[in-house]
């Protein structure tokens, strides 16, 4: 029991299960007792979801999914069943007696989910606290500079990060374990060995400067042999924090103010935690969301500013997908308020690009897009700063119809005065078209495009009739280049280190009283040829191609891959904005096996369904199976024990 059968019986009572659904998914009348929507578990666009006031209960007659208040919750929240109980509580108002877990992996959990959220919170109000310290004068005068007035800054909680890497460490860890500190993404980590001499020490880049340990606290004055050193991840940066739907901080975007090369990328990002995914989260939805119910539309814009500055203007129904393409988590995330979409991204090759992928996603989840695009060299926040805010409402007015602006896109590219161009004009097309669901809008859109190419309209059906008959699920995707997530990009430039090419003379031994030098090809080829933990990604072809090539890799162009691998690989080499370390490299591996075991953890909890009355032997090993993998997930660095064990100074 997880909670006493008499609380939730009388907090199920006190629940009205439409107000708390409606508050993640559009809901409306659809009888006396009777509440419709779009399911937030699967994708469709006819409503096949029900909630039933009176029996406190939901259906979706699509996916089959059904439960009451609590499964709802613990469902589309991702979280614990009394996590879910605590979380109906709260909207109620209603006090929490003691929570007992079924097992201890889930009482772990919840414990480790918790803590992380608190970090977060105290990470956020220090971060606020800063900004407004004379140390934070040079934030508050970007800030200033880029519109933004007081109210605005407290709404989005913005803060500022100050130079030094240990005073938030420090706050941090008056409260709470290294262990849970380093899952918490805030700070960076590097082991050091205080008994080998300086003159041999490996050298350290992009390390703060360790101050004096008279000005340190007492327990951290003495750095133990082979210790962690922990420093913050942001420092001299203006801080953006990102929230869930709930509104809690899960993640922080700092934006430097540095102008050294060494300050690292313009804007450096919270890595993937156990709170936080970046491809399910969108900047501002927290707030967003009732305004995009009201208005029955959201607004898409790529980068968190624009999205700060839309919104002051008083454009509350604004998004961010902060500078990545639109995934299916996010797509579904939007779809349950409205279907109704403009996209707002910057109007240069690349961010022209980045509406063309971000289109392709949300056609397929069948969305009614607009797009709104500024002149050139405008970006929505630069727009609304120099024009105002209702210069910005006429031109969100004015927005094109999603294949409007694909075919002008077209006509702008491949000039339609002969045959060649009409072939390359439609060859652009023709993907973008395989994309809707709907064949007879398909036939429509055809017309269109053939009227305003001039083309026969016949012969452009019959060409996409043929496009769609030979299409392949792969087919489908051709358009949009291989995505990788940030672990998988960092293991992929570490299999391409020339470390690995090194003699082993040039390497200090651990018998000499030196740290065994890092080698992030050797690491990465270890753990991922043992491991697999790249199986099933979208990047396998590549990183295969990569174990394969042996150690001599001089030239990895040269590797025999396809043109999107090749563009992938090419995008990763030319873009090595930080330093390959060995925190990075462990926290990418880490982040690897979280997505490997959440894999399982699905196919486990398919298999448990087909299984329920059928098998009890299998059912108790299934149970069993879960178990083990909801165990590990609370430690993302556990190496399975059927696993290899690793050599001295490998990644853990």
């Amino acid at each position: 029991m997880t909670q006493s059968s008499d609380f939730k019986d009388t907090l199920k009572q006190q629940a009205d299960i439409v107000r708390i659904v409606g508050d993640y998914v559009k809901l409306k009348k659809a009888g006396a007792q009777n509440y419709s929507g779009l399911c937030p578990f699967h994708s469709e666009t006819t409503p096949s979801f029900s909630v039933h006031a009176s029996r406190q209960f939901y259906h979706c007659f699509g996916c089959g999914a059904s439960g009451d208040v609590f499964s709802f919750v613990q469902k589309i929240e991702n979280i614990t069943f009394p996590e879910a109980v605590r979380a109906v509580a709260q909207k109620l108002g209603v006090a929490l007696p003691k929570v007992n877990f079924s097992s201890p992996a889930e009482a772990q959990q919840a414990k480790q989910r918790t803590a992380l959220l608190e970090i977060h919170e105290r990470a956020c109000a220090f971060f606020q606290e800063q900004l407004k310290r004379p140390e934070g004068a040079r934030a508050r005068e970007y800030l200033a500079g880029r519109g933004l007035d007081e109210e605005t800054i407290a709404r989005f909680r913005i803060g500022y990060a100050p130079d030094s890497g240990f005073v938030l460490r420090d706050r941090l860890r008056a409260e709470f374990g290294d262990d849970i500190l380093k899952e918490s993404g805030l700070l960076s980590w590097k082991q050091e060995d205080s008994r080998q001499p300086s003159a041999v020490r490996p050298q350290q880049k992009n390390i703060p400067k360790q101050p004096d340990n008279s000005e340190r606290p007492e327990s951290t004055k003495a750095t133990p042999v082979s210790a962690a050193v922990m420093y913050s991840k942001f420092r001299n940066r203006v801080i953006f924090p990102i929230a869930n739907e709930a509104g809690r901080v899960i993640a922080f975007t700092g934006r430097t103010l540095s102008t050294d090369e060494k300050a690292g990328p313009k804007y450096l990002n919270s890595p993937e935690t156990p709170i936080y995914s970046k491809s399910r989260v969108l900047f501002n939805f927290e707030q967003a969301k009732e305004a995009i119910r009201k208005l029955d539309y959201a607004i898409v814009v790529e980068g968190q500013m624009d999205c700060i500055s839309v919104s002051a203007a008083g454009f509350h129904n604004v998004v961010a997908s902060s500078g990545t393409a639109f995934t299916e988590p996010q797509a579904r995330l939007l779809g349950r308020f409205s279907k109704n979409v403009v996209v707002n991204f910057d109007p240069d090759a690349a961010g022209a690009k980045a509406t063309e992928r971000t289109l392709g996603l949300l056609v397929e989840e069948e969305f009614q897009i607009k797009v709104l695009t500024l002149e050139a060299g405008f970006d929505p926040d630069l727009y609304i700063r120099r024009k105002g805010k209702d210069a910005y409402a006429g031109a969100l007015k004015n927005s094109q119809r999603y294949f409007d602006y694909l075919i002008e896109r077209a006509r702008i590219q491949f000039p339609v005065r002969s045959a060649e161009a009409k072939v390359k004009a439609v060859n652009y097309l023709l993907p973008h078209i395989q994309r809707v669901p709907s064949r007879i809008v398909r036939d429509e859109l055809s017309q269109e495009i053939a009227q305003k190419l001039g083309i026969d309209s016949a012969v452009l059906r019959q060409e996409l009739k043929h496009a769609v008959a030979n299409r392949s699920s792969a087919a489908l995707k051709a358009p949009v280049e291989v995505q990788a997530t940030d672990a998988e990009r960092i293991l992929i430039r570490a299999l391409t280190s020339a470390t690995e090419m090194q003699t082993a003379e040039t390497h200090l031994s651990a018998r000499d009283g030196a740290e065994e030098q890092f080698d992030p090809a050797r690491q990465a080829r270890f753990v991922l040829q043992n491991e697999r933990l790249h199986e099933g990604l979208a990047t396998e072809p590549l990183v295969e191609a990569l174990l394969h090539s042996g150690s001599n890799i001089a030239d990895v162009l040269e590797i025999p891959l396809s043109d999107p691998d090749r563009r992938l690989l090419a995008s990763i080499l030319m873009k090595e904005e930080e330093e390959q370390t060995a925190e990075r490299l462990d926290g990418a591996v880490r982040a690897l096996r979280r997505i490997g075991l959440r894999r399982k953890l699905e196919q486990v909890q398919r298999e448990l369904q087909a299984t329920r009355g059928k098998d009890a032997a299998k059912l108790q090993a299934l149970l069993t199976e879960k178990i083990r993998i909801k165990r590990a997930l609370m430690d993302p660095g556990l190496v399975e024990e059927s696993g290899p064990t690793q050599p001295h100074g490998e990644v853990s």
